[in-house]
């Protein structure tokens, strides 16, 4: 019994195979020939995170795909350099981290009480900036990454404003879609509920499924986020063993080593060879020789 079981499963699971190879395939003649940034963007994998965004619906696949390479040929989040945000990352409050978490996605640690800027527009860049890098050190065979949210030092008076808010949501959900895996906040105030409340309608359903709310004296809500956290590895800020210590010259140092592999990646290498060789010094703190 258990045999014929496992057997149709296995069936099942052929045949999910075989249907989304056939809509990657219809998506992919849908659009039409792509050149450029937009071929190499188009890979099986990001062909595939669009449909599943979409229910595996190719039209509605299609329109977002679509409106994706719209933004990027605009905003050109791949041509975005370190020293044009670093500024924004002095005091460590969106930061990549130095562990994975269980399943070998990338950490994004974001900090929003330690917001030290009020251009909302590079803030923004600062962000996507950060999630273009935590995309372009995914592991092999991992396609998304996890957030984790500190709260510490948080108000009112440090948050962003709700529109900004809702763009930042929309750039995540829309461009990004099947990138982001889970998002834990850790013990946001009582006084963000209010904010919570606004900024949640903004969220499409699996978005909003992602996002956890981890308070130290709810023991579900601890265990739920150690499961996907080793608690060596976890910073003591999120109720783990780790030190964090956000280094922003050592972190600047990182960041323009990762901008020269994503020149690479894009096939610009001049743009961030010059970049590297002495314009970075005064924004960063980190001598120009490190790029080279």
């Amino acid at each position: 019994m258990f045999s014929r079981w496992s057997n149709s499963h296995h069936k099942d699971k052929e045949n999910d195979s075989l249907q989304h190879e056939s809509k990657i395939k219809e998506l992919r003649a849908a659009l039409g020939p792509l050149s450029g940034r937009s071929l190499k963007y188009c890979t099986d994998a990001c062909v595939w995170r669009y449909l599943e965004a979409r229910n595996w619906n190719v039209d509605k696949s299609k329109k977002m795909l679509e409106e994706t390479l719209k933004w990027r040929s605009t905003y050109k989040p791949e041509e975005i350099r370190w020293r044009e945000v670093a500024v924004e990352g002095e005091t460590g409050k969106v930061s990549r981290a130095n562990f994975h978490d269980r399943h070998g996605r990338t950490v994004l640690i974001l900090r929003p009480g330690k917001q030290n800027t009020t251009s909302l527009d590079n803030q923004l860049r600062h962000l996507v900036y950060l999630i273009e890098n935590a995309i372009l050190n995914l592991p092999e065979g991992q396609e998304q990454m996890a957030w984790l949210i500190d709260f510490t030092g948080w108000t009112l008076s440090t948050s962003v404003p709700i529109k900004s808010a809702r763009d930042t949501i929309n750039i995540l959900q829309n461009h990004y879609p099947e990138r982001l895996a889970i998002a834990f906040l850790y013990n946001p105030p009582r006084i963000f509920e209010a904010f919570w409340k606004i900024v949640k309608y903004f969220m499409d359903t699996k978005t909003f499924q992602k996002v956890k709310f981890v308070y130290p004296k709810n023991t579900d809500s601890v265990e739920l986020m150690r499961s996907y956290f080793d608690e060596e590895n976890l910073p003591t800020e999120f109720g783990g063993k780790a030190i964090l210590e956000y280094n922003h010259e050592e972190f600047s140092k990182q960041m323009i080593q990762d901008d020269i592999k994503s020149a690479n990646l894009w096939g610009f290498n001049d743009k961030v060879q010059s970049i590297g060789n002495g314009h970075c010094g005064s924004d960063v703190g980190v001598a120009p020789a490190a790029a080279s």
